[in-house]
């Protein structure tokens, strides 16, 4: 395994042309520099410095290393130097979000208003979450993901929550169910859409309305709360979806307190540790923060 101390040692020595002032800047003594230098000549093969009077000169070998070690040294710092403030007005990068059904039409304005403002030149993909796979944020192809943790997230990931939400129930307006409060009798003989798909499923919901009494009457099946929410506005189907999630989805709908006890739930932002210090990641992951916890939504 190459010693890559010894590129700085060089190029120390190299610019001085002198073991004693190369040891002086390098705060070693000229014996440790002396014994560098004998590492030096062995591994490159060749005297480096040699004697000239009282004075050492740089071989051939070493005025050809000298241009090419001081340009990998200075690389090396600029590596390995702590990351420089983030210009935001000239960042050109694309971030990919994964997210479910909901989240971009109810967070999105607000999300994209503040990136325009502070960062024109960054870009928002978002794509669909299907399921609650790791493999996208552990690969890098995704950066950020929304969702809920549970015991299928990876536990290497990072997680941040960004607001609380809880179940609601959706229907037309007009909707019979509507014509008084909606008590449990009421909820479980309407007919429900109902959501299903990997990772997610209104499972719990079923669960808490047994458990109180009632069956939800199933009369078709989908696989987001787009769909759901779509159904429920055009028949007399009824849904049961997140609150907060999907507010930008219920426009022309109305909205309905369950009757019964259910857990609410944190939706988290979640992405993988090798991106917790890289700048602009975090400012993204600011951003996103702060359009899920301002203000209400819809």
């Amino acid at each position: 395994m190459p010693d890559f101390n010894l590129l700085v040692t060089l190029d120390v020595l190299l610019s001085e042309g002198s073991v004693a002032g190369a040891a002086r800047r390098l705060r070693l003594s000229p014996s440790a520099m002396s014994r560098a230098l004998a590492r030096l000549r062995e591994v490159t093969g060749d005297p480096l410095l040699v004697r000239a009077g009282r004075r050492l000169v740089p071989t051939p070998r070493a005025l050809e290393l000298r241009g090419q070690v001081g340009t990998i040294v200075e690389g090396a710092r600029m590596i390995l130097r702590p990351a420089e403030k983030l210009d935001l007005a000239t960042l050109e990068r694309r971030f990919v979000l994964r997210t479910s059904e909901g989240f971009v039409e109810t967070f999105g304005p607000r999300l994209v208003a503040r990136i325009r403002e502070e960062a024109p030149g960054v870009t928002l993909q978002f794509v669909a979450k299907p399921d609650k796979e790791s493999a996208p944020l552990r690969e890098g192809e995704v950066d950020v993901e929304t969702g809920v943790i549970d015991l299928a997230t990876a536990p290497e990931m990072r997680a941040l929550p960004l607001f609380e939400d809880r179940w609601v129930g959706v229907a037309r307006d007009g909707h019979p169910v509507l014509e008084a409060r909606v008590t449990l009798d009421r909820y479980g003989a309407a007919e429900h859409v109902q959501i299903l798909r990997r990772g997610l499923h209104s499972s719990e919901v079923d669960e808490a309305a047994r458990t109180a009494g009632a069956e939800r009457r199933v009369g078709l099946i989908v696989n987001g709360f787009a769909s759901a929410i779509a159904l429920a506005r055009d028949t007399d189907l009824i849904a049961t979806v997140p609150e907060r999630h999907t507010a930008g989805l219920r426009r022309g709908v109305s909205t309905f307190a369950l009757p019964f006890a259910i857990s609410g739930f944190t939706v988290s932002m979640l992405w993988h540790p090798r991106m917790d210090g890289d700048l602009a990641h975090r400012w993204l992951r600011s951003c996103l923060r702060t359009a899920c916890s301002t203000g209400k939504t819809r």
